[in-house]
Order: C-alpha cells, then structure tokens, then sequence
C-alpha cells in the first residue's frame, strides 16, 4: 500500500506539473487570441492616419506586439508603415488594401490555436484530477496511522514561527546552488588561468558551506510532521544526551579531496539515521533547553519531570527500538524497561567503542550474557540484536582491526554492521544505499525549488505579458 501511495503521488505531482505547463501554454493562447480582438479597429485606425498623413507608429507597433509573427495583417501593415514614413501614403494603402480579410484570417487561426493549446492541456489536467485525489486520500489515510503518538508528542510541542523552515530551505537550496556552481566552475576557471574570475569563484565556497551549516540544522522538521508524513510505526532513538556532540561530528573519507570534502556536510547520527528509515520514520528525545534540534532523528521534547511516561508508551507503539549505550541513569533506566517489555526482536544496542563497562553491566541485565568485546577507538564498536528468547547476536562493526578504511564513514560500517546483524534473526533490510543517499532529500529540495520557481515565472508571465 506504501509503494502504491507513492507512486500515485508521484504519478499526480509529474501529471500535475505537466498539466500546469501547458495550461499556461494554453492561457498564454487565450490571451493573444483576445487581444488580437481589437485588430479592426486598429486597422481603422491606421486608415485614419494614412487620410490624415498622420502618425501610423502606434498602430504598427500594436501589430507587432499583438499578432502572430506570421501574420498577413501584420506584414501588410509592417509594409504599409515603410511606406507612410517615407511620405507614399498611395502605397500604403495598396498594402492594405486586403487588410480585413487577413485580420479575420489572423484571428481565425489564433482561435484554432487556442483551442489546441486547450486540447492538449485538458487531457491532462482530467487525468490529474482522479489522481490528485487518490494522493489526498492516501495522505489522509497516512496521518491517520500515527495519530496518538503525533498527539502525545504534540502536547509539548514548541511553539515556532511557520514560516521559518520555509525560507531555510530557500536559503539551504540557494547554498547548496552556490556551493554545486563554484565547485563545477572552479575546475575550468584555474586551467584557463583565469585568476581574476578564480579571484571571485573562490569566495562562493566557504559561503556556501558555511551557509549550509547554518542553515540546514533550521530546516528540521519537528517529530510531529515526520510522523504525520508516513504510515509506518516509528523507530525510537535513545541515547543519552552526553553522545550528540559524538554524533554531530562530519567525517571524512581518506580519500577525499579538500573540494570533496566541501559536499561532505552529513554528521553520523543523519547517516545512521538514514539507513534506519528503512524501517519507517526515526524520532529521538531532544535535550531540553536546546536552541535547535541536532539533525538526524526528527526531535520531539517532553518535561523535565514526567519524561519517562512519555518515552514509555512511545516504546509501546514503536516497531524498533535503537539505544546507543551510554552513562547516566536515564539510558539504563530505557535498557531495563526495553527490556522488561519483553519483545526482545525490537530492541537494537549500540556499544560505543572501548566501553568494557557498559558491555559489562549490559550482561548483568541480560538473561544470556552477550560478550560483546567493544573495540576502542570507534564510535561505535558493536551491534547486537536478540533473538525471541533473547539469545544475543553480536555484530562487531568495522573496519577490521588493521584493516584500512577506504569504503565509508564510521555509520556506513555501523549500517552494515547492523543489516549483517538483523539479517541473523531473519530481519532483511537494505540500509546500505540510504547512507549515500543522506544528500538526495537536500538536492531533491533544491530541484522542487527550482521547478516550482520556474513555474511561479511562467505564470507571472502569463498573467503579465508585459
């Protein structure tokens, strides 16, 4: 039913956009067929003037504003104006002397145009009416799947300004536009030895970059429009608050190159993140007090005081839950519950790297110890997942110690740790591919923009010839 949803809603979006197009194609007919309406009596006009030996330039630029560029009527009269200016008004009246019948001709032909600038416009604006109401459907369907949980998570809500995220995407695309354009011109502008345009290429990097930073961490959706956006149960990411900074880091490839590198703005939390909304969408606890959301898992914020009723139930209702491990009271308190809960094929851990003692109390917990060894020096150095009767899986992450790094970034090997790891008790997700894909929904935006920006223009121009 997901896959359907999205295909028709994909369906009605690229039928609609179409359909939009060749309605202003059509409306821009329209209007040159009406204002062509008024050609007699510029043609009377112009007669007028030929008596008159007046000016004839403000009928003849009326021709040339209004009628079809092959128009008799308006090479007649183009012929007739030589002629006027030079003071032969007898041959300016010769030229026009079948001017009505070529101004009924004009009109006749931008009539046939309109209406086949309809007929191709109609088919598809009928076809896009089933399907955009079939999408409306299926969205409202959707909403309808995580209701309570939106509710519970609403009730705290924080209050924002709407229009905020809104410009922040203008501001994110407008970055990312700057940052794509300076790294595609850079190359062509230092082999030609260009150093005057180099001189004002350079600067569009570090502000694009720098733009993006700022920019992209305002245009998070809220855990609420997350969830109201799908029709799966969520996964729920806990942590302890002291791991974002960890988190937050950009890592880099080896192999990448410094104009490489300027692509590179994703943190390991919207990495991870990314793979695991294979499974639906992905909500965490924000930390109280925070200025702006970390990116990644949509937040969402509950009290101080009565946090752990909230976290509870959205336990209940998530299909995974994924706990990176941690120190505070807060994180084993979430370990016992999820494990008191007893479905243990829901529950995914995440040992940081070197952290004997928290693998350590983690077997305290368990009924089937997991001796988990957590390598040191990683983000994260193991995966496990449990089987029914809560038999431990253990997934170290890599690379292999000695082995040298030249595939991905610490959360792709915690993404293929954790598809290896789920795959042994018989969970088959692709959440590889999603690592890569951190960057489409930002060039996916960018396009919207651009497409959309284009048909504002097209419409604008539509209604204002001019």
């Amino acid at each position: 039913m997901r896959t359907l949803a999205q295909l028709v809603t994909a369906a009605a979006v690229a039928v609609g956009y179409i359909a939009a197009w060749l309605s202003i194609a059509a409306g821009a007919a329209l209007h040159d067929r009406d204002a062509f309406l008024d050609a007699p009596a510029q043609v009377a006009a112009f007669r007028a003037a030929l008596d008159q030996r007046a000016d004839t330039t403000p009928v003849s630029n009326w021709f040339n504003k209004h009628a079809a560029p092959d128009s008799a009527a308006r090479a007649s009269i183009s012929r007739a104006y030589g002629h006027a200016t030079t003071g032969d008004f007898d041959g300016a009246r010769r030229d026009i002397r079948d001017i009505d019948t070529e101004v009924m001709a004009g009109q006749r032909t931008l009539e046939e145009r309109s209406a086949e600038s309809w007929g191709r416009a109609l088919p598809w604006l009928v076809t896009d009416v089933p399907l955009a109401a079939a999408a409306l459907v299926f969205r409202l369907r959707r909403r309808t799947v995580n209701a309570k949980t939106v509710a519970l998570i609403r009730q705290y809500a924080l209050a924002k300004r709407w229009w905020l995220r809104p410009v922040f995407l203008l501001v994110s695309g407008l970055c990312w536009a700057l940052l794509l354009g300076g790294i595609l011109a850079i190359y062509p502008i230092a082999r030609g030895g260009r150093i005057d345009w180099l001189a004002a290429v350079l600067p569009t990097l570090p502000a694009g970059y720098y733009g993006l930073r700022y920019a992209r961490p305002r245009t998070a959706r809220s855990a609420a429009a997350v969830l109201r956006s799908e029709d799966r149960e969520p996964v729920l990411y806990l942590r302890g608050f002291g791991d974002d900074p960890a988190s937050a880091v950009v890592d880099r490839l080896p192999s990448e190159t410094w104009m490489q590198s300027l692509l590179t703005v994703h943190t390991r939390e919207e990495q991870l993140i990314g793979a695991l909304r294979a499974f639906g969408p992905v909500i965490a606890v924000g930390r109280p007090g925070e200025r702006l959301p970390r990116l990644g898992a949509a937040r969402f914020y509950l009290p101080e005081d009565d946090w752990r009723a909230g976290v509870l139930e959205l336990m209940t209702v998530s299909q995974l839950i994924v706990l990176r491990l941690g120190e505070g009271p807060s994180v084993w308190w979430e370990v016992e519950q999820a494990i008191a809960m007893r479905q243990p094929r829901k529950l995914v851990i995440l040992l940081p790297g070197g952290r004997w003692d928290l693998a350590a109390r983690l077997d305290k917990l368990l009924c089937k110890p997991s001796g988990s060894k957590p390598e040191p020096g990683k983000w994260t150095a193991s995966v496990i997942v449990f089987d029914d009767d809560w038999t431990p899986h253990v997934q170290a992450v890599g690379p292999a110690p000695g082995e040298t790094n030249v595939r991905g970034t610490p959360a792709f090997y915690v993404a293929c740790a954790l598809q290896a790891a789920l795959a042994r008790i018989g969970v088959r997700k692709r959440l590889l591919y999603r690592i890569g894909g951190s960057a489409l929904p930002a060039y996916g935006k960018f396009l919207l923009f651009v497409l959309a920006a284009a048909l504002v223009l097209g419409i604008m121009r539509t209604i204002f010839p001019g």
